[in-house]
């Protein structure tokens, strides 16, 4: 009985997982061939084919495929670090965001813009990421402030305040010398307008461990959801993987928002989708979360580049609008909901 229950889930999983690799490949080209100078797929694939550094061939090698390597990467990380978040706190409505991530990168990068007048991307990576780590740090020791260890809840709230005092502070400061923080302004909008190669690499390695990470606290996360004391009697290390998922969303989250900004919905709606195809196993969530979350960002990032042609819109602002109302419809649905 067992074996013909598991049967169907199992090739629902795999099919589900198969249409997301699909739906993702096709997206990379996608977001290849749309731009303010369109390139029909045949030259897509030609110039991948063969990189003669002219033309269309210039387009897509030192344009379009920098930038759909940094929605990929921004877009897997960002997915991991919401499905690792949600586990944890067994909050479906949980986000990197309540970590203090993106209020600690935004305080770093204003102080450097303030403090040592920096004005690119490359220059204030490194802050970005610096303030994630170290805000994320202070949240979790005052989240495991107690006898108890770490709270999720305690952890959410020292999060969501700590993150609320220091977005008030970096908007002051924006409102005190709006021309110093004009380009922190596109960055503060989730934008991968100019990002490339040179600001990706740098991260990189961070987010590959990050994933890591998360790969090898998947399976304990599974008892964790069933709750703490039942988590214990399974065998469980409770207080070491809360620790090395406050690491790797860290460095997961940390490490995009310092390359685009704060994207928001990526990591909270990505999982609710992964769970209503593959189901409550963390494992599973993850591949499908690996697939299903660069293709959403990299669908928004399309549909920036091509509602106000020849501009476009910063692909957060898009999260924000395609995000919203979709998570609407997904939290109303029990399936998709539920941990």
């Amino acid at each position: 009985m067992a074996h013909d229950t598991a049967a169907p889930l199992t090739r629902r999983r795999v099919v589900g997982l198969l249409a997301a690799l699909a739906l993702l490949a096709a997206l990379v080209l996608a977001s290849i061939a749309v731009g303010s100078r369109a390139v029909p797929l045949t030259a897509v694939v030609d110039a991948l084919i063969h990189d003669t550094g002219e033309g269309d061939s210039y387009v897509v090698w030192s344009l379009r495929v920098p930038r759909t390597a940094v929605l990929l990467a921004v877009g897997i990380a960002l997915g991991v670090a919401g499905m690792l978040i949600q586990a944890l706190t067994r909050n479906p409505l949980a986000d990197p965001g309540i970590l203090g991530v993106n209020a600690g990168a935004a305080l770093f990068v204003a102080l450097g813009i303030a403090v040592f007048g920096l004005t690119s991307p490359g220059q204030y990576l490194w802050f970005s990421f610096a303030g994630a780590l170290l805000v994320t740090v202070v949240v979790y020791v005052i989240g495991s402030a107690g006898r108890g260890g770490v709270d999720p809840i305690q952890l959410t709230l020292a999060g969501v305040t700590l993150g609320a005092i220091l977005y008030a502070v970096v908007s002051a400061m924006m409102l005190l010398d709006p021309r110093a923080f004009e380009q922190m302004r596109n960055w503060n909008a989730g934008s991968v307008v100019s990002r490339g190669w040179e600001v990706l690499l740098p991260v990189l390695p961070f987010l590959a461990a990050g994933i890591l990470l998360a790969m090898a606290v998947a399976g304990p996360l599974n008892a964790i959801a069933l709750g703490d004391d039942l988590a214990k009697s399974l065998g469980a290390n409770i207080g070491r993987t809360r620790v090395i998922v406050v690491v790797a969303v860290t460095l997961l989250a940390g490490g995009a928002t310092a390359i685009a900004g704060p994207i928001g919905f990526v990591g909270l709606m990505v999982p609710h989708v992964a769970r209503w195809i593959v189901g409550p196993d963390q494992r599973w969530i993850l591949g499908a979360t690996l697939l299903l979350a660069p293709a959403l960002l990299l669908a928004a990032d399309v549909v920036g580049r091509t509602v106000i042609r020849p501009g476009e819109l910063p692909v957060g602002i898009v999260m924000a609008f395609v995000g919203a109302p979709i998570l609407i419809v997904l939290v109303r649905r029990r399936k998709a909901a539920g941990l």
